[in-house]
């Protein structure tokens, strides 16, 4: 109460009020609108705060076990991506290699380069492919007799094979090619698979850094720079790596189209072609191409055969011990029994595409565990120090 009489409070009301009819009422809030309309507060609100956090922890649960379960239904396409991923690394290898020599610019380098491919393979149909064609039909009929030459050894020392067995053990190991393999059976299957791949490679190759920035986007703003250190030290290792299997793609080939025409081995073209495409599979390329050259090669005859094995030993020597460590050193340096681990179980669950992508696969996640491991161990040495630094009484 102020010297004139009136409540000087708040909560004081006027000693002449208004007249109802010019009375404006305060709004009501939107949530007690909602509240008034629906007839009181959600059935689905938890007023416990202990449950109401088991209950939060739990949705995390279910969610993180429903995307573990959706990205095994959708592995195969994962699978395809990473495919269109390796090519794309190809196509920006071969793209910073013309980068070095020529000033141009980058659309116009994956041109050259997809123009180059194109080119090569044209030039393999056209001069090696009748050749190549009556190679392949002819090798079918040379695996068999072979086979079965084989299995008349195996009769003669008391084992009982047939040509029926052997064959029926080809295909159990044929019919566990996998899903993926199934998924996209038949050749219009392969050849939409491939151009997917074809086409995606294509448009990560042109813009790499508008998809590496979406990546990045959806990591926590604080994890983004270690995020963007892992996939340009997972591009580069990409690239080196592709780059090492093209060259003892090629150092395989022709070195073994050469040698084996020099010794007289039947079909060099079509075998060193195929050791140069099997070279892309480690550990396991270089077995099945050695057996395709020691059954040709003892098809003419027993000293025939003998030089076919040289030359794979040569071949394979001379690329393990100076073209792999030349390329290994700029590379990831995986362990052969595990790359092998690996392509078995790849293989048994994907089929041809996981045993093809095995290797990369393989790299890629060494390379995301070691930068890990290196995050972990800078947080922990900052962590040290804090320590250290800090007054004795604190």
């Amino acid at each position: 109460m102020d010297q004139s009489g009136t409540d000087s409070t708040p909560d004081a009301k006027p000693s002449h009020p208004l007249p109802e009819d010019r009375r404006i009422d305060p709004p009501i809030p939107a949530d007690a609108q909602d509240a008034d309309e629906w007839g009181g507060a959600s059935p689905a609100y938890i007023s416990n705060p202990r449950l109401r956090h088991e209950v939060s922890k739990a949705l995390i649960w279910v969610g993180v076990i429903g995307s573990v379960a959706l990205a095994v239904y959708i592995s195969q396409a994962l699978l395809v991506i990473f495919a269109s991923l390796v090519f794309a690394s190809l196509i920006d290898g071969g793209a910073r290699l013309i980068g070095r020599y020529l000033a141009i610019p980058r659309a116009l380098r994956i041109v050259m380069v997809l123009l180059g491919a194109i080119a090569f393979l044209i030039w393999l149909g056209y001069f090696a492919g009748s050749q190549i064609t009556e190679q392949a039909a002819t090798l079918p009929a040379i695996v068999e007799a072979q086979l079965n030459e084989l299995i008349a050894l195996a009769r003669a020392n008391g084992m009982a094979v047939s040509l029926s067995d052997a064959q029926s053990m080809l295909d159990q190991v044929l019919s566990g090619v996998g899903t993926v393999t199934r998924a996209i059976g038949g050749i219009a299957g392969a050849i939409g698979t491939t151009g997917i791949i074809l086409v995606i490679g294509i448009y990560v190759a042109l813009e790499p850094n508008l998809y590496e920035r979406g990546v990045e986007w959806m990591a926590p703003r604080t994890g983004r720079s270690e995020l963007r250190k892992t996939l340009a030290e997972m591009a580069l290792t990409m690239r080196r790596l592709m780059a090492g299997r093209v060259v003892g793609m090629v150092f395989e080939g022709v070195f073994t189209w050469i040698a084996l025409e020099l010794f007289g081995v039947p079909m060099a073209a079509l075998l060193g072609i195929l050791t140069g495409l099997l070279a892309f599979i480690p550990n396991l390329g270089a077995l099945i191409s050695g057996i395709l050259m020691a059954i040709v090669g003892f098809s003419v005859g027993v000293e025939t055969g003998i030089a076919a094995i040289v030359v794979y030993f040569v071949v394979q020597t001379f690329d393990g011990y100076v073209v792999i460590p030349m390329i290994a050193r700029k590379t990831v340096d995986l362990p052969p029994a595990l790359v092998l681990g690996a392509q078995l179980i790849m293989g048994i669950l994907f089929g041809i595409i996981g045993l093809l992508l095995a290797d990369p696969l393989l790299a890629m996640l060494k390379v995301a565990l070691v930068r890990r491991s290196e995050a972990n161990d800078a947080a922990q040495a900052a962590g040290m120090d804090v320590q250290e630094g800090a007054p004795a009484g604190s």
